[in-house]
């Protein structure tokens, strides 16, 4: 299978409560606004709202690493600085994307509990 393929197919296993399926829907839009236009900033020598946006960019994805935080499970760990980059750039702008016109996310929260490791998987351990 392919990175993105791949990717997809694990997401599922990483996004089963309701909170982390929530700050996902409006986080990654967020990440990925803020990144756009902190690359249109900065391609116009405005250095502030580069910045700005980077920020935001941030906050957003601080927003995303708290929602798995209560995850039953884990996202596999990085395997470098390279796969860091790659791996957040594929899910905000491909991955997240593909999942909730998939529908995917919609399947995932009707699925959710309200709960820290009460995912599908049926709790921590499972």
């Amino acid at each position: 299978m392919s990175f993105l393929a791949d990717q997809l197919n694990d997401y599922p296993r990483v996004h089963t409560t309701r909170a982390n399926l929530l700050i996902h829907i409006v986080a990654v839009p967020v990440f990925d606004l803020a990144i756009i236009g902190a690359v249109a900033s900065l391609a116009t020598r405005s250095w502030i709202a580069g910045a700005g946006g980077a920020a935001i960019a941030v906050a957003a994805f601080a927003a995303q690493g708290r929602g798995h935080g209560i995850e039953a499970e884990a996202p596999a760990p990085f395997a470098g600085p390279g796969d860091v980059v790659k791996r957040i750039f594929a899910e905000q702008f491909i991955t997240f994307p593909r999942f909730v016109l998939s529908g995917g996310w919609a399947r995932a929260l009707q699925a959710a509990s309200a709960g820290p490791g009460q995912g599908r998987t049926g709790g921590a351990g499972s």
